[in-house]
């Protein structure tokens, strides 16, 4: 997924590229996995997590088959292009991080657990890469929906650092930010792992194990 020399720099809203008022391609109406929606509205007790941690593929395979999620989807987010698509996006002029999408039952599986495997299952101390996947597309972030889930990702991210440095890793680089606008990628790249299941999957974390209940060092 790494496409000729990807930027490395955010671009401001001058910089960035004009978009487009409304999504220029459908997306499916189910999961190819789950069978369920990948648009909201969704059911009642069912709540909406972002991450972003590389290339969105694996991300997204990671989650879906976790008991207690109900969708998933991929997607850009917190940039500056509306409406963007994926070539815009790997030219680094819209500022999007690929991020994943993940409707879960917080009653089957609580957000502190989304996080801890997020932390887990890639290096968040890369800035703009992740592996030979190079760019502000693939940075970590965790895009909160809501202020508790702001509160507790930084909390796991605070004694999770200290975990990495003892283990001589550098300081998080991850994004932990209110979620801007999720805008769906194309059909191909939903489930896309599903489809093409020797696929490329960037994913790779650091071998420290991540837990909600560390406190910050």
């Amino acid at each position: 997924m790494l496409f000729g020399k990807a930027k490395t720099e955010i671009p401001s809203p001058e910089q960035a590229l004009p978009g487009r008022g409304e999504r220029p391609f459908p997306i499916p109406d189910a999961h190819r996995v789950l069978g369920t929606p990948l648009e909201p509205p969704f059911p009642d007790g069912v709540e909406v997590a972002y991450f972003a941690m590389g290339c969105f593929w694996g991300a997204e395979r990671l989650f879906w088959g976790l008991d207690g999620v109900y969708t998933t989807a991929v997607g850009y987010q917190n940039g500056v292009t509306p409406n963007p698509t994926y070539e815009e996006v790997c030219s680094g002029m819209t500022g999007h991080a690929e991020s994943v999408l993940v409707a879960f039952r917080p009653e089957e599986l609580p957000y502190e657990r989304l996080v801890e495997l997020f932390f887990a299952e890639h290096d968040p101390t890369q800035g703009m890469r992740q592996g030979n996947d190079v760019g502000t597309q693939y940075r970590s972030g965790i895009f909160a929906a809501d202020d508790r889930q702001l509160e507790a990702a930084q909390a796991i991210a605070a004694g999770y650092e200290g975990d990495l440095r003892e283990a001589g890793f550098g300081p998080v680089t991850t994004a932990i930010e209110p979620a801007g606008t999720f805008y769906y990628a194309e059909p191909d790249h939903q489930q896309y792992l599903d489809r093409v299941p020797n696929g490329y999957c960037g994913l790779a974390g650091t071998g420290v194990a991540c837990s909600a209940e560390q406190t910050p060092k």
